[in-house]
């Protein structure tokens, strides 16, 4: 168990904070059990692997302030909204015997023997920490979520993990999906054969071909025609012309 040592503060006005945040240390409050509350500091170094940590919030370690141990866990943390660095920490003992709730992580394994993600297919994590009730002598690290078996379309339950005794997840009365295995997100269709793609080609062309040939066709039939129309109506003209002028020439008189 981690080991972190501890220094009480006398003075807490927002001056003495800050002047202890730019030697490297976090103030904190230590809360919980019979003892009255301390308000103490930690340096930031000792601190900065367990806070970069996903389970720091559910992570039980040992808390040293002037020569007494006791066991600690993290419940809040707040961080400064510009440089992002942590400036608060709120610690509570873990009293033996007492329940607490949290939430721990979920971490996968064996995905290299699951067959359904050889295939292609995803892990959709459906939950990726879990809250449980459990006593603060027995918080887990984390939940082991073992892939190994699991093909397309398996669902992966509460119920498939292993819980040790009188750790209990808050949800109740139903085993409820921690993650699936699902089909691949995109299907490739499959190709073509080169004779098909050829064959088509072939047949496009002398379709095209043909086309073209009867409408060439069609348009030198209209335009022939339209000629013979065209010189009909001239000899009709000419033949009204020549009627017209045989009507009004004067007859001879005798």
């Amino acid at each position: 168990m981690t080991n972190i040592k501890a220094i009480l503060r006398n003075e807490t006005t927002s001056s003495a904070n800050n002047k202890l945040r730019k030697n490297g240390f976090i103030p904190a409050i230590l809360y919980g059990g019979k003892d009255p509350n301390k308000k103490i500091s930690i340096d930031k170094n000792a601190l900065k692997n367990i806070i970069d940590s996903e389970s720091f919030l559910s992570k039980v370690f040992e808390l040293e302030i002037d020569g007494k141990k006791e066991k600690v866990l993290p419940r809040d943390i707040s961080y400064n909204v510009i440089s992002d660095e942590p400036i608060h920490i709120d610690l509570m003992r873990v009293v033996s015997g007492a329940k607490v709730v949290l939430e721990i992580p979920v971490k996968f394994i064996n995905q290299n023997d699951s067959p359904g993600l050889k295939r292609g297919g995803v892990l959709n994590i459906v939950r990726r920490k879990i809250e449980l009730s459990c006593p603060a002598e027995k918080i887990p690290d984390e939940l082991t979520v073992d892939l190994k078996g699991s093909d397309i379309g398996t669902s992966l339950k509460i119920s498939s993990v292993k819980l040790d005794e009188n750790v209990k997840p808050t949800i109740v009365g139903r085993d409820f999906v921690i993650a699936t295995v699902a089909p691949p997100t995109v299907i490739k269709e499959p190709e073509k054969p080169a004779e098909e793609t050829a064959e088509g080609a072939t047949d496009g062309g002398e379709t095209t071909a043909a086309e073209g040939t009867d409408t060439k066709t069609a348009q030198a039939k209209d335009g022939k025609e339209a000629d013979t129309k065209k010189d009909e109506k001239s000899k009709d003209g000419a033949a009204d012309k020549k009627a017209q002028s045989s009507e009004k020439k004067p007859q001879e008189k005798k």
